[in-house]
């Protein structure tokens, strides 16, 4: 093995343009490979493997009640009266359920035309009792307004009102809280500010409650696993339609949304939007790591570049391999850098050892690797193992991972004993090192 190693070494550092160019080729294609082939699939269903039992009889429950597990978007229509949460519930329900391409289903739980006719008899009997009778005794001033629903038929109805505590069967103390419940919203009205009124409370005798006022919506968007927010569409659809709608103004009414879809997509976009940043501070880090490690501009650079090499090589043999990254497997570019780092780390600080003490760059470098070559090839075993470790597991996320990762830290190997060796044949000594050495006119060293 050490042998070997050497005899590597001793190649690329020969031949170090040679070696740098093929390996820059070979990056090319697999850049160009990865941009082309580049996928990756968010839908968490299929992180398990399709051979596992328990995983078989689920699809296969699925099956039988196949929008069971679908996932949906819950919009939560609220507004001032339960008249016009109801309305504007409709309103929104119709306009989604128009957009084929966007929802495959649209439903409104607790509404329907059984419910409509029926939903009355599922009161508690007491409660139903109630209602009827207030129906009852207030149908002639119904009757009335409904017949002329304009200021005049507003009118009648007071006059009927009154007509009523004249000849006794109404009392003024009964007639207060619907005269008052009318009152509220004319004067609203005359100071040019939005007003309800609700019939619901007027019947049922109390304010309306929370519950009273909120509608629900349920919808089945087509997700679209190859995107990081699968069902962006459907969530952007039904924000867009409430907006064009003008719930607002219309019926005082709010759109909400939750389920598993929005919640899913907040998740990934939170990813999205800390990339970014992300990715400048995890470079940032290693390259702070690397400073203070090494301290030579020349040798990170060389570092750097192995770990690209090497990484955009790992990308597109991921990519063959398994076809499409999971949320799970695309974790294997983190593994990659900081592992790969660790051994850019390990030969650099034996090489810079080396070259106090041998002037001539080449046999630095070949005695560098005669010393890390067996520790190095040993750790990057043992990594990979680890790694490989995953492949039985029926968790096909960690499986792909550990598929992936594996094989990225032998690649990282193989670039840390020819790519960074090439690419360090060009770095300066430190300062330290050059106050340390008195080469020869005829020295190698760069």
């Amino acid at each position: 093995m050490l042998k070997a190693v050497v005899s590597i070494v001793n190649f690329c550092t020969r031949f170090a343009y040679f070696t740098v160019a093929f390996a820059l080729l070979i990056c090319g294609f697999a850049v160009h490979y990865t941009v082309d082939h580049f996928a990756i699939s968010t839908d968490t269903s299929k992180v398990f493997s399709k051979d596992v039992p328990w995983l078989q009889r689920k699809n296969e429950f699925d099956k039988l009640f196949p929008n069971r597990n679908e996932g949906y978007i819950l919009a939560v229509v609220d507004a001032a009266t339960p008249e016009l949460a109801t309305l504007a519930r409709a309103e929104l329900a119709d306009k989604l359920a128009a957009d084929k391409s966007v929802f495959k289903s649209v439903t409104q739980p607790g509404r329907g035309p059984f419910l409509t006719q029926n939903g009355l008899l599922f009161l508690p009997t007491e409660e139903l009792a109630g209602i009827t009778k207030s129906l009852t005794r207030s149908a002639p001033l119904i009757r009335a307004l409904a017949t002329d629903p304009s200021l005049r038929g507003v009118t009648g109805l007071v006059g009927f009102a009154l007509a009523g505590v004249n000849s006794g069967q109404l009392t003024l103390d009964q007639t207060a809280r619907p005269f008052n419940m009318a009152a509220a919203p004319i004067e609203r009205v005359l100071a040019d500010r939005p007003a309800t009124f609700s019939w619901r409370e007027l019947l049922n005798g109390s304010p309306s409650t929370p519950a009273d006022v909120r509608k629900f919506i349920e919808a089945t968007p087509v997700l679209d696993f190859n995107s990081l927010e699968p069902g962006k569409k459907g969530t952007d659809a039904i924000r867009s339609a409430a907006a064009s709608l003008n719930f607002a103004s219309r019926y005082q009414a709010r759109v909400r949304l939750t389920g598993p879809v929005p919640i899913e997509n907040e998740e990934f976009a939170t990813v999205r939007d800390g990339a970014a940043l992300n990715g400048v501070v995890t470079l940032a880090v290693v390259l702070l790591i690397l400073w203070m490690a090494l301290k030579s501009f020349r040798i990170i650079v060389a570092v750097m570049i192995a770990l690209f090499i090497g990484l955009s090589i790992t990308a597109a043999l991921g990519l063959m391999m398994v076809g499409a990254l999971n949320i799970i497997s695309v974790a294997f570019a983190v593994l990659f850098v900081g592992l790969g780092a660790d051994f850019g780390i390990q030969f650099s600080v034996r090489y810079r050892q080396e070259r106090f003490k041998e002037p001539d760059l080449r046999k630095a470098l070949i005695e560098a690797a005669a010393r890390v070559g067996v520790p190095l090839t040993l750790a990057a075993a043992a990594v990979g193992a680890g790694f490989l470790s995953f492949l039985p597991t029926a968790y096909r996320g960690m499986s792909e991972l550990g598929q992936i990762a594996g094989m990225g830290m032998l690649i990282a190997y193989i670039t840390s004993i020819t790519v960074r060796r090439c690419s360090t044949c060009s770095a300066r000594p430190a300062s330290m090192m050059r106050s340390a050495l008195r080469p020869s006119p005829r020295s190698t060293i760069s």
